[in-house]
């Protein structure tokens, strides 16, 4: 069972269909703002940090059950026998269901050659891979029956090494083979012929790590069953994604199944795909009549609920004395783990620089471990990483300024669709205004660091390739005491999407934010929505909830003209009142007898189309200073300025919070995080926050400065918003990689860069 990827941005179908209806509001841009764009503090802030927020972890139904799920723990192995005899007599245990139940049967990875997999498969091909789950009337009950569950496997050989699994030889995952997909191929122009016309030519090969989601909140469900309907509460980044596929598993018509999400705890793009754990819940519930709370350990979820997946990616490029790019050729090798999903992207070779000559080859490989999903970027921060590397070695053959070379190639069209403009292009911008506020041109050219430790600058590029899914609704109500409430399906993923609403109602319909209430995350009371990732939530949303509150406005003032006996082209609104033009009084909304009569006015919005013939898309430009200790291989960053050119800012702290997150997930990627696997058992080495290490805001650089560049763009949407929470971690670890390459003068091409890759470089180097 997987969710549509909303990622997929090669296929390009999500802006090619409108999903809205003709009568969308044709609203003109928004000039200054007063609402918008302010830092306004969360308007749920402090029922998260004082406890009050109820998330799935946190839920209690009368009479609920407790689940635990019994896990393979070989990566490749058939169960031969299980035996629950002595998990079923154990106290408080209702249900066991298994490998050999009726329910264990649920297709699972769906493809056009019908399902790889089920919901409790015999045959496991990662460690964790589910086969047997207990519900009990406490988690400690659930946990020790779950234990006292026998299973006897037969082990199979395992393959852990995705660039060995590509090999004749290597162990099959499944009948056709460790590459489900033939390799796909992206050509434009004579590639070979222009390398044969480059002044300079670079080629490296690059490494880059399988990355863990790890969100602060682990994933859960609680699921029951009312009168043939099935009620989840799910810690989900799309409660309609979920319900949709939930429908699919169970048979059930979509009226017949309710999500909701309210508060999360982060996603990252984990929290995007329906999840085996919620299906067990559910199938246990049906069982015992039951709600049935199903909550994953940290190190199940280390395991089993995604990631981002390694790469191999070969780059060779070639350009002119000044800098002109003339031919790109990549070649892109990624770990899927168990079942297909996706595990390259070549969208920044293709579509971030201006190069009339690109090929790229992207293959995907299945290895004994977790299956991957969409996470923050899913393949642009693996494909910057040696994009902007690469770009930095032909800056230096060319005796050229990083930010001089990347400036000679700024595009200003989509060369991958088809040369469709933009309608803002922010890069140039961003590298201008980033390395201003830098102090680029000193920093870059300060003489080399005395004694042991060593500081270097760099900077990296980077866009993102989707507009999101232009389809959303929203309801907005205008009540008679001039308070209003926005009704939208939209996740709130813990990035202050609620707020941003209410700032676009409060600005449209002039009242204060503290009056306005948002009901969000519900299939059976809110408006449809599409999954909060692929930086979409606010570009694809707030257009739809300012369409509602256009609406109510336009309601209210005919209201009005006709209460006052005034020319509605004379009334506007003001501070929650009528303002009459040529006149000194304001009419509050309260105090309208016909507002008081209806008692709420209602306002519907859909999102408008994208901008027909041209593409709204978010640029970036990261500069990084690093101190390395070239004795002990420390690396440290110090200095950090992120220019994006996200189209208007919607809430000044909540941008800021955007990208300073993106900036601690490319630290991590660049510098300390990897999933290690015992290459031989297929096994989790570092399965748990102490051995897997996360950047910590001790990681981070003091010295931070996020710039905002808004272009202006008015054809983007009404709002003027693009998408921020991809862009704000793409560059980010490949700026810190130029950097400690311009600290030791030696550039490290696996990430992360560990103390024990320094030494190894400065060691080969002749260095100490």
């Amino acid at each position: 069972m997987r969710e549509p990827n909303i990622y997929a941005s090669e296929s390009l179908d999500a802006e090619r269909e409108s999903g809205v209806a003709p009568e969308v509001l044709d609203l003109p841009p928004w000039g200054k703002t007063t609402v918008v764009g302010a830092p306004v503090p969360r308007i749920d802030g402090h029922d998260r940090v004082g406890g009050t927020a109820v998330y799935v972890r946190d839920l209690a139904l009368p009479g609920m059950l407790h689940c635990a799920i019994v896990r393979s723990p070989h990566a490749h192995a058939t169960v031969r026998r299980i035996d629950t005899t002595a998990a079923a007599a154990m106290p408080g245990v209702h249900a066991i269901i298994t490998t050999d139940s009726p329910e264990a049967k649920i297709p699972w990875v769906l493809t056009s050659q019908g399902a790889l997999s089920q919901l409790l498969d015999p045959h496991c091909r990662y460690e964790g891979e589910e086969v047997a789950a207990v519900a009990a009337e406490t988690p400690l009950q659930a946990a020790d029956a779950a234990r006292a569950v026998i299973v006897e496997y037969e082990t199979l050989p395992t393959v852990v090494d995705y660039e060995a699994a590509t090999l004749p030889e290597a162990p099959k995952l499944h009948p056709a083979g460790n590459q489900p997909s033939p390799s796909r191929t992206s050509q434009r122009g004579d590639v070979q012929a222009a390398f044969a016309t480059a002044d300079a030519v670079v080629e490296h090969t690059f490494h880059t790590p399988c990355e863990m989601h790890v969100p602060l909140e682990v994933h859960g469900s609680v699921a029951q069953w009312d009168s043939g309907q099935l009620e989840v509460w799910d810690s989900t980044q799309g409660v309609y994604a979920v319900r949709d596929s939930l429908a699919l598993a169970f048979k059930l018509p979509l009226s017949s199944v309710r999500v909701a999400s309210h508060y999360m705890g982060g996603g990252f793009g984990s929290k995007l795909e329906l999840g085996k754990y919620t299906v067990i819940a559910a199938v246990l519930a049906r069982r015992t009549g039951r709600a049935v709370k199903c909550v994953l350990t940290r190190e199940e979820m280390m395991r089993c609920v995604g990631n981002r997946p390694a790469n191999t990616i070969t780059l060779k490029a070639g350009a002119r004395k000044d800098g002109t790019l003339v031919a790109l050729d990549a070649t892109l090798l990624g770990a899927m783990g168990a079942y297909p999903t996706g595990a390259t992207s070549s969208y920044l070779m293709l579509d971030l620089y201006t190069c009339p000559n690109v090929r790229v080859v992207e293959r995907s490989v299945l290895i004994n471990a977790g299956q991957a999903r969409a996470f923050r970027a899913p393949g642009y921060p693996q494909a910057a990483w040696a994009l902007e590397q690469v770009l930095d070695e032909l800056a230096t053959k060319l005796r050229l300024d990083p930010v001089a070379l990347r400036l000679k190639n700024i595009p200003v069209v989509s060369q991958l669709r088809n040369g469709q403009p933009y309608t803002s292009t922010g890069l140039a911008e961003c590298l201008r205004r980033g390395a201003e506020k830098f102090g680029w041109a000193e920093a870059s050219k300060a003489a080399a660091s005395a004694g042991h430790v060593k500081r270097g600058v760099g900077l990296a590029a980077g866009m993102w390739g989707s507009p999101g899914a232009p389809s959303a609704t929203a309801i907005i109500k205008l009540y008679a005491d001039g308070s209003v409430n926005i009704n939208s399906g939209a996740a709130d993923i813990g990035t202050g999407t609620k707020t941003v609403f209410a700032q676009v109602a409060a600005e449209e319909l002039s009242v204060k934010v503290e009056r306005v209430r948002v009901e969000y995350a519900d299939t059976a009371t809110t408006q449809y929505a599409p999954s909060s990732g692929g930086s979409q939530t606010i570009l694809v949303n707030t257009p739809a909830v300012r369409a509602a509150a256009a609406d109510v406005k336009a309601q209210l003032l005919a209201l009005a003209a006709d209460e006052l006996k005034k020319d509605v082209a004379t009334l506007s609104v003001k501070d929650g009142s009528i303002v009459i033009a040529g006149e000194d009084r304001m009419v509050p909304f309260s105090s309208l007898r016909s507002l008081a009569q209806r008692q709420q006015l209602v306002g519907v919005g859909r999102r408008a189309p994208h901008p027909p013939g041209k593409v709204a898309l978010p640029f970036a430009a990261h500069f990084a200073e690093v101190e390395v200790n070239t004795r002990t291989g420390a690396v440290r960053v110090i200095r950090y300025v992120a220019a994006q050119d996200s189209g208007r800012v919607m809430n000044a702290l909540t941008f800021e919070n955007q990208v300073l997150g993106g900036v601690t997930m490319g630290i991590g990627f660049g510098l300390t995080e990897q999933r290690v696997l015992d290459r031989q058992t297929g096994k989790l080495a570092n399965g748990s926050w102490h051995d897997y290490k996360i950047p910590t805001a001790m990681d981070f650089p003091t010295d931070f400065q996020c710039v905002a560049v808004d272009l202006q763009d008015q054809e983007c949407n009404s709002v003027g918003a693009k998408g921020l929470g991809e862009p704000a971690t793409i560059p980010a670890a490949a700026a810190i990689a130029n950097a400690v390459c311009d600290a030791i003068g030696r550039r490290i091409y696996d990430a992360p860069i560990t103390p024990a890759s320094i030494v190894n470089a400065l060691s080969r180097a002749g260095g100490r």
